[in-house]
C-alpha cells in the first residue's frame, strides 16, 4: 500500500497534502518496531498496552531502521541490545567486482518493509515472502520510507551466499525530509560527516552500500553540498568496502528541481558522475534507455533504468509483462532495476505463491538470463532450504516440527529447469517443505511416471568451479520409493571443449539403454555410505552417496539431476549391449527426493574444536515466576573460540539446544523432558537472544547447547558441544 501512496505524491501534486498524514501512519504501523512485550514472533497474545519500545533493553533481536537524523549523529544504534545480532555474518565473495555486461539490480519495497523479516532469530510464518531466484540477480537494494535503511542480516547473509551485492536506502521525502536535507547539506564538513556515518554503519554491519534517494526540493546554493555528499560518500565507501556500491536515484536535479528526468541527461548526470550508478526512474520511453547510453559513454552498464513491477507509470506495464521493459534495455546494452518484486506476494498471485513465484522469475531468466554462477570456490554445501517451512532435520532427524521463516537459512539456491522429452517422461520437480528433509527444511522432489526405458535429466546448478590438481569429493542424499534413483550428471569444460561424467546409482545395469551411455563421457557408480555393519546409518530412509573425480584443468560448469528407474537385466543379453530388450515400456511410478549435496576437496568431515575450546557466558539473565510452579528465563547467551584454538570464520552457522526445560508458547504451563535436548533456533553470530523459556518445576539448572555447524554442512556432535550451564534461581 505504501508503495500505492508513494506513486500518487510523484504524479498527482495536489493530492500530497492530504496524503502525507495517511503515508506517515502508514510508515509508523509497517516500519516502526513492535513494542517490547509484543516481540515474540511466536507469541499469539499481544499486550492490551505495552510501554514504548526501548532499543536499549533486552528482548528477542529484530532489524529497523534509523528514523532520526541525530540517532545517526549520535550513533545511538552501536549502543541497542540488538546491534550485534545486526551484523551479517556471511560476507561478500572476493573479487566481486561489477561485471563489464548488463546487470539486474532489485529493489526491494513491500508493505514498508520489516515485516517478517526483521525477526533475526527466525518467525513462525512458513509462508513468509523471500526471493530465491539469487541467480537472477546482481545487486540487491532494501528500500523503505524511514531515513535510513538498513538491511536486515537475513537479506544479506543471503545474497552474499550468491555472490549478491545488498545495499540499504538513504531517503528524504516530505516536510520532514527537507528539514533533514538542510542539516545534512548546510555545509560541506556536514555532508562529508553524515557521508562517513552511513559509510561506518554499511562496513560495520556487513553490507555494500547505500541507494541515494533526495525526492526533496532543494535550493540551488545546496547543490555544490549535496555533490560533495555523494562523492565523499561514494570514496568512503571505496575506502572501506571493497566492492561497494553507491547508487543515486533519478529525484533532484543539478538545478535542485524535484524533477524525475526517466533517463540520464546533463540535469542528473553531474551525480551519475561522482557515484558508482543511477537509478533511473521507472517512467520512460521506448527511446529513453539508448539515449541514456548515449549519455553514459563507456559507463552505461552503470545505468539502471526502473521497472516498477505494480506497472504504474512504467513501460510494458509491469506485472506479467515486466519483460517487454526488460527486452527493450537487454537490446540497448543498459542494466535494469527491477522495484516492488513482492508484487507477486502481496497481490496473492494464483495459483500459490510458489508457482506464481518461480514463474515470474521464469520471465527473468527468458529475458535477462541467468548472471551468477555456482559453484565457484568449495566447499560447496546446499540443502535447497528457502529459508521457511513446517520443520527442521538436522541429518535426517527431526529436531522440531514447528511452522519457520528465517531468509538467513537460505542454502544455495537449486536453478531448476528440465531439459528432457516431454514425450518420455511426466516427471514434476518442486522444492518440498511438507516432507522430510536431511538438513534444514527443504528438499527437491521428483514425482511422476516414468517409463522404465526413460530417462529425465533437469538442471540443478550452474558453474564456475576451476578444478585444480586435486580430487573433488561428491555426497548427496536421496530418499527415494526403492526402484527410483537418482543420479548426477557433471559438466566440464576447457580450452579443447566439454566433457560430461555420470554419477549414476546401481552403475550402467540399471541406466535406460542405449540412448542414456551415448550421452556421458563416463558412468561412474557411485558409493553408498554405510556404517561399520553395513546398514545405512541415516534415520527416516535418507542414504547417501558419495563419490571422488579428478579432472585437472577443467571447470565444473554444470550440476543436473537424472532420474531413471532400477532395471533387471534383460534376459536375452547384457544391459550394455544395444540390442538388448526392456523388461517393458510401460509408465511406472516415480518418486524420489534429494536431501542436499556437498562438493569439496577432503575426503574427511569438518574437524571441529573441543567444547573446551570455546569461551561461553551469559548476560542479561532475567528470572520470573510462572505459573503451577514454573518460571521463566531470559538470557543472552555469547560465545568465542578461545585465543590459539582455532579459526571460526569456517562456522558460519550454530544450532541450539536446551536441555532440561521446555520451550512453550506464551501461557502454557511447564512440562518436564527429562535429559532430552530441545532444539531453539539457529544463530548466524556467536549470540543468541532466549525470551521467555519455561522451566518446569523440579529443575536445578538448565543446559544450553551450542551445536557448531560447517560450511560444508557437517554439524558438531551435540555430547562434544560447547554449553551454558544455568543455575535455576530459587
Amino acid at each position: 500500500m505504501q508503495s500505492l501512496f508513494f506513486f500518487l505524491y510523484r504524479f498527482k501534486d495536489p493530492i500530497k497534502v492530504l496524503l502525507k498524514p495517511i503515508q506517515r501512519l502508514l510508515s509508523f504501523l509497517a516500519m516502526d518496531p513492535k513494542p517490547q512485550q509484543d516481540q515474540n514472533p511466536n507469541s499469539s497474545e499481544p499486550s492490551s498496552s505495552p510501554p514504548p519500545f526501548d532499543p536499549s533493553k533486552p528482548s528477542i533481536p529484530i532489524s529497523f531502521p534509523i528514523t532520526k537524523l541525530q540517532d545517526l549523529q549520535s550513533r545511538s544504534y552501536y549502543d541497542s541490545f540488538h546491534f550485534p545480532f545486526n551484523k551479517a555474518s556471511v560476507p561478500l565473495p572476493p573479487g566481486s567486482s561489477s561485471p563489464s555486461r548488463p546487470r539486474m539490480l532489485v529493489c526491494h519495497d513491500m508493505a514498508g518493509g520489516y515485516l517478517d523479516d526483521k525477526w533475526v532469530q527466525g518467525g513462525n510464518n512458513a509462508d513468509a515472502y523471500a526471493i530465491w531466484h539469487w541467480y537472477l540477480i546482481d545487486v540487491f537494494v532494501y528500500f523503505s520510507h524511514s531515513l535510513i535503511t538498513i538491511p536486515p542480516p537475513c537479506w544479506t547473509n543471503t545474497a552474499h551466499t550468491h555472490g549478491v551485492k545488498i545495499l540499504g536506502t538513504f531517503i528524504t521525502e516530505w516536510d520532514e525530509g527537507k528539514v533533514i536535507a538542510n542539516t545534512v547539506l548546510s555545509t560541506k564538513e556536514s555532508a562529508q560527516m553524515y557521508a562517513e556515518l552511513l559509510t561506518e554503519l554499511a562496513a560495520t554491519l556487513g553490507f555494500d552500500g547505500w541507494l541515494i534517494n533526495m525526492e526533496v526540493q532543494l535550493n540551488k546554493e545546496q547543490i555544490p553540498n549535496l555533490k560533495e555528499f555523494v562523492n565523499h560518500l561514494t570514496q568512503t565507501m571505496h575506502a572501506h568496502v571493497p566492492d561497494s556500491l553507491v547508487i543515486w536515484y533519478d529525484s533532484v536535479t543539478i538545478n535542485g528541481n524535484l524533477r524525475w528526468q526517466n533517463q540520464l541527461n546533463e540535469l542528473n548526470k553531474p551525480f551519475f558522475d561522482l557515484c558508482d550508478g543511477i537509478f533511473v526512474n521507472y517512467s520512460w520511453m521506448e527511446n529513453y534507455p539508448k539515449l541514456s547510453a548515449a549519455v553514459a559513454g563507456e559507463r552505461k552498464f552503470d545505468v539502471y533504468m526502473g521497472i516498477d513491477v505494480f506497472g504504474r507509470g512504467t513501460y510494458g506495464g509491469g506485472q506479467w509483462t515486466m519483460n517487454v521493459a526488460l527486452d527493450v534495455l537487454k537490446k540497448d546494452d543498459v542494466s535494469a532495476a527491477i522495484f516492488a518484486p513482492g508484487w507477486v506476494y502481496e497481490t496473492k498471485q494464483k495459483p500459490d505463491f510458489q508457482t506464481a513465484q518461480n514463474r515470474w522469475w521464469g520471465l527473468v531468466e527468458k529475458s535477462w538470463g541467468i548472471q551468477q554462477n555456482y559453484p565457484k570456490a568449495l566447499p560447496f554445501y546446499s540443502n535447497f532450504d528457502q529459508g521457511h517451512g513446517y520443520h527442521i532435520y538436522v541429518e535426517g532427524l527431526e529436531v522440531a516440527a514447528d511452522s519457520w521463516c528465517n531468509i538467513s537459512s537460505q542454502a544455495f539456491q537449486p536453478v531448476l529447469g528440465g531439459s528432457f522429452d516431454p514425450s518420455q517422461s511426466t516427471i514434476q520437480v518442486f522444492v518440498n517443505f511438507k516432507d522430510a528433509s536431511y538438513n534444514g527444511g527443504g528438499n527437491i522432489t521428483f514425482k511422476g511416471s516414468l517409463e522404465d526405458s526413460a530417462s529425465f535429466m533437469t538442471r540443478l546448478f550452474q558453474g564456475a568451479l576451476p578444478l585444480e590438481d586435486l580430487p573433488i569429493h561428491i555426497i548427496y542424499s536421496v530418499n527415494s520409493d526403492g526402484s527410483s534413483l537418482l543420479g548426477l550428471s557433471l559438466g566440464f569444460s576447457n580450452t579443447n571443449g566439454r566433457a560430461s561424467i555420470l554419477i549414476a546409482p546401481g552403475g550402467p545395469t540399471f541406466l535406460p539403454m542405449p540412448h542414456a551411455m551415448n550421452k556421458f563421457d563416463k558412468v561412474i557408480t557411485p558409493v553408498r555410505i554405510t556404517d561399520i555393519e553395513g546398514e545405512d546409518p541415516q534415520p527416516g530412509g535418507w542414504v547417501l552417496q558419495k563419490t571422488s573425480i579428478k579432472l585437472d584443468g577443467y571447470t565444473l560448469t554444470d550440476i543436473d539431476v537424472v532420474c531413471y528407474k532400477k532395471r533387471k537385466p534383460s534376459l536375452h543379453g547384457s544391459s550394455l549391449d544395444n540390442t538388448s530388450t526392456p523388461i517393458t515400456t510401460a509408465a511406472l511410478d516415480f518418486s524420489a527426493s534429494l536431501g542436499h549435496i556437498i562438493i569439496r576437496t577432503s575426503e574427511q568431515n569438518t574437524i571441529f574444536p573441543p567444547a573446551t575450546s570455546w569461551a561461553v557466558e551469559g548476560q542479561d539473565i532475567s528470572w520470573a515466576s510462572g505459573s503451577q510452579g514454573t518460571k521463566t528465563v531470559s538470557v543472552k547467551i555469547i560465545w568465542s573460540l578461545k585465543e590459539g584454538s582455532g579459526d571460526d570464520s569456517m562456522f558460519l552457522k550454530y544450532n541450539i539446544y536446551v536441555e532440561g526445560a521446555a520451550k512453550l508458547a506464551v501461557g502454557d504451563a511447564g512440562r518436564p523432558i527429562g535429559g532430552s535436548k530441545e532444539y531453539l533456533g539457529v544463530a548466524r553470530v556467536q549470540a543468541f537472544y532466549v525470551s521467555d523459556l519455561t522451566v518446569s518445576p523440579g529443575f536445578s539448572s538448565i543446559k544450553f547447547i551450542i551445536q557448531v555447524c560447517g560450511i560444508d554442512g557437517a554439524v558438531q556432535k551435540l555430547d562434544d558441544s560447547a554449553a551454558l550451564l544455568l543455575d535455576v534461581k530459587g
